[in-house]
């Protein structure tokens, strides 16, 4: 009987750690980690060379007997037996393994929970455990077991989520480390602080109970300890939706990669700071019954650079990035693309359009509070986000030419030509609605976001490294500057009134689908382009959350506050070219960098598709959109 449990049995001779497969590691642009996937390997330690509280942390709440069982613990494995085996079924549900069985099931074993590798991995524990010291099996494990994040072994998670070698680690680090293996994902600092620092308070208990600290070392701990990452990340934080837009990106840098990268990017963890901090205190007043209003935010610096990036209110419970994958309608945050239009045929800001209730056809477009002012200004209209005065000036320069700007301003979606389209009925990103505002902030000059500044391997060499591109004139002075002022009074005097700042210059544009689906600020200083965006994710309606409200008080709280944090510089001398760009080939190349499937499929579909608008009819029962 013993022979067919022991037939097979692998060579127990090397308890030394696996290789394992290449790793990403994401920075921020100062050298601050932001997110690390594929495995990663640390240096080997030693128990001897770590602090005791090291391995008392994990022997603490893994094993406790393992300096006086041999290899495999009758009392743990009877317990549980007793609560978790079901012998019908002929498996183990969970439990009872002692570090040398898990590290015998690690090296050697498939994951499989059957009796006959359970028995296995007990006998294969008697044998590491006669063969090797007890601080030798337990540096082999510690070396081994996975943490989280891609780190394998202790001095691995230690850099990792504490950025310091594992003979520096505190008591509290320990706790926090050892508490990971249970459940890496979900007792990680780097996804979710609040369990971590429970999980660790585990440990701390679970220290003094088994006599490794004493009663006033545990006081100490739980009164004093806390999750706090390097850089004042906190784990969970927002900033793993920048960190997933960029791996997803990584295969049109470089190909056949088969080492360890690491990528430098635009992050910048202070304007990332005040981003999450802002906006969760603002979210936090939300009216009751608005939980599931989600929230997306971008920062980009004038030349493009992705500064900072919320997509979602909690990475945790989805994955989604609201900021690059949600299609969204803009509503009255599109309306600066009819003006300019406009602009462009030779209208003023001071030219006269009436603003008065209007039916063409089937759609019969209202004003957001169903007031009309009759005679207005062109500024006036964009100020006050009059939609029917936004109509009669786009039945005057035409769906053609609105078309046309939006292609020059970046947008890549298909854009229906029709009138509702100029009160933002056709869908795009926030990502993309920043970068058309970042134009605008340039003067007219083409900027498209990027975030990847260089990516090498551990032996330094350089496989990628930015350098920034000749960037064409796609508007003409005269009418972005007007363009310009105009997206001052809306903030000025108009429905952005609330984003107003103590000094600057600030200008942007509210926003609001209809029936309060949607809510936006985008917004330029003359450092930085911001948006904010508010919704819930299956489009139902907010308590009458609009982009004036909610949205704009956000962008004015965290723009506010990094008003004096250093904007960094990547592009230091742009190459501005004189020559204007005909708007399909600059459109095409936003739409290959905003897509998300970028397969040589999907790139020569791009680069055959001049007609991104062809084959529309105009819907006259489009409804009309609030500001």
């Amino acid at each position: 009987m013993l022979s067919w449990f022991c037939y097979d049995l692998p060579d127990t001779s090397d308890v030394q750690p696996l290789d394992n497969k290449p790793s990403i590691t994401i920075l921020a642009h100062d050298g601050t980690m932001i997110a690390r996937y594929g495995g990663l390997k640390g240096d080997l330690v030693t128990v001897k060379k770590l602090p005791p509280y090291v391995g008392n942390a994990v022997l603490a709440i893994e094993d406790r007997r393992f300096y006086s069982h041999p290899g495999v613990d009758p009392l743990g494995l009877a317990r549980a037996m007793w609560v978790n085996v079901n012998v019908k079924a002929g498996r183990f549900v969970q439990g009872g393994s002692t570090i040398t069985q898990q590290l015998a099931k690690n090296l050697f074993l498939t994951p499989e929970k059957t009796i006959r590798r359970k028995v296995q991995e007990a006998l294969l524990a008697l044998v590491i455990d006669w063969r090797h010291g007890k601080d030798e099996i337990l540096a082999a494990y510690l070396n081994r077991v996975y943490y989280g994040a891609g780190a394998y072994g202790i001095d691995a998670a230690s850099r990792t989520y504490f950025d310091k070698k594992a003979n520096a680690l505190t008591l509290w680090e320990s706790a926090v480390l050892a508490g990971l293996l249970k459940a890496p994902s979900r007792f990680s600092p780097a996804v979710n602080p609040k369990l971590a620092e429970d999980r660790a308070k585990t440990v701390i208990a679970a220290m003094a109970d088994a006599g490794y600290i004493d009663d006033s070392q545990k006081a100490e701990e739980l009164k004093r300890g806390k999750v706090q990452l390097p850089g004042g990340r906190s784990a969970g934080d927002l900033r793993r939706y920048f960190a997933d837009w960029i791996i997803n990106q990584i295969d049109s840098f470089i190909t056949n990669n088969d080492r360890d990268l690491t990528v430098r990017t635009t992050f910048d963890v202070n304007f990332q700071r005040l981003a999450e901090e802002k906006l969760a205190a603002k979210l936090a007043t939300l009216p009751e019954g608005e939980n599931d209003v989600q929230a997306a935010v971008v920062t980009l610096a004038k030349d493009g650079a992705v500064l900072a990036m919320i997509g979602g209110t909690d990475y945790t419970e989805s994955q989604f990035n609201r900021a690059t994958q949600a299609m969204r309608q803009p509503g009255s945050a599109f309306k600066p693309a009819v003006f300019l239009a406009a602009l462009e045929m030779g209208y003023s800001a001071d030219d006269l359009i009436e603003d008065a209730p209007i039916t063409t056809g089937k759609y019969h477009p209202k004003n957001y509070d169903n007031k009309y002012h009759g005679q207005v200004t062109l500024a006036d209209a964009l100020a006050l986000s009059l939609n029917t005065a936004t109509i009669r000036l786009l039945e005057q320069t035409g769906t053609v030419r609105l078309i046309d700007v939006a292609k020059r301003l970046g947008f890549t979606q298909k854009l229906r030509p029709e009138l509702a389209s100029g009160l933002g009925a056709s869908e795009t990103t926030l990502m993309e609605l920043a970068n058309a505002y970042g134009v605008i902030a340039n003067g007219g000059y083409a900027i498209w976001p990027y975030a990847v500044l260089s990516i090498k391997d551990t032996n330094g060499n350089v496989l990628y490294n930015y350098t920034p591109a000749n960037i064409p004139r796609l508007f003409a002075p005269r009418d972005m500057a007007a363009l310009d002022q105009m997206l001052v009074q809306v903030v000025a005097r108009g429905t952005g009134q609330a984003a107003q700042l103590s000094q600057g210059h600030v200008a942007g544009k509210t926003g609001t689908s209809q029936n309060y689906r949607d809510a936006w600020f985008i917004g330029y200083t003359d450092r930085l382009v911001t948006g904010v965006w508010l919704g819930k994710d299956d489009s139902s309606a907010m308590e009458r959350v609009s982009g004036g409200g909610y949205p704009a008080r956000i962008w004015h709280d965290y723009m506010q506050a990094a008003l004096d944090v250093p904007v960094p510089v990547f592009s230091p001398k742009l190459q501005r070219s004189s020559a204007s760009s005909g708007g399909d080939g600059f459109s095409n190349m936003l739409q290959r960098l905003f897509s998300t499937d970028s397969s040589p499929a999907q790139q020569q579909r791009n680069n055959n598709d001049n007609g991104l608008f062809d084959n529309f009819k105009p819907n006259d029962n489009a409804p009309s959109y609030n500001r």
